[in-house]
């Protein structure tokens, strides 16, 4: 599979569901819009940081958009995970995921969480702020110190209980600027590296990478909107 890691300007495309329809916008591109139900295709055979996972295509109409848009000689299909496909879980000497959860498409954990202070307290540290879109989270806290999500092990957003799984290691997609699809390979990562760095005794799960950033996985689904009270679970 292809990611922004590969394809930078794969940053500045919007894919959105609306009324059981997809939707693609991207820069100089016409917008696209299928139903899923329709567009899907056969299941496809996929690779993964090593591991197999499956797919459903999605089609020819978007496999010709991601094609336009990306260039480079190349032929991209889109793919969707469907519940009743194999999901990726841990294997032998891998830390993450834990054995208990499954995963799709996310590199460990299903939800990305990240404070504003946090942002703020990084771009405090580099010539250029950056902005928390640079850092993908799906769920933005506010109103707490910088890292405080680094301490939540379970917390409940209105009906959603999440469960932290680990650090949110960074690489070279935080130098990615999402503004433009350019990547730099140098900050903001290289100023997470001076002092967000994991302790000695976690350095077989990050290694040399930084952390910023919590990943969580869902223990109660429910729902959740802008604004809801964040509560920490204590044991």
């Amino acid at each position: 599979m292809a990611t922004a890691r590969q394809q930078p300007r794969l940053v500045l495309v919007s894919l959105t569901c609306e009324g059981g329809r997809v939707c693609l916008n991207g820069p100089d591109m016409e917008e696209l819009r299928f139903p899923i139900e329709h567009a899907a295709g056969g299941v496809m055979d996929c690779r993964l940081h090593g591991e197999d996972i499956q797919g459903r295509d999605c089609g020819e109409e978007s496999s010709r958009w991601l094609t336009r848009y990306l260039g480079g000689g190349g032929t991209f299909r889109l793919v969707h995970f469907e519940t009743q496909m194999k999901a990726r879980k841990a294997e032998e000497n891998k830390p993450f995921p834990p054995p208990t959860e499954e995963v799709a498409y996310a590199d460990v954990a299903p939800v990305m969480l990240l404070s504003e202070s946090s942002v703020k307290d990084l771009s405090s540290k580099l010539e250029q702020d950056v902005t928390v879109e640079r850092f993908r989270p799906n769920i933005v806290i506010s109103d707490c110190e910088a890292f405080d999500e680094d301490s939540w092990e379970e917390i409940q957003i209105g009906s959603v209980r999440l469960q932290r799984a680990m650090s949110c290691g960074r690489c070279l997609f935080t130098t990615i600027d999402p503004d433009t699809g350019v990547m730099t390979r140098k900050e903001p990562l290289q100023t997470l590296k001076s002092y967000r760095v994991c302790k000695p005794s976690e350095r077989h799960i990050y290694k040399s990478s930084p952390l910023f950033g919590q990943l969580h996985n869902v223990k109660k689904t429910g729902i959740l909107q802008v604004g809801d009270v964040v509560y920490k679970i204590s044991r």
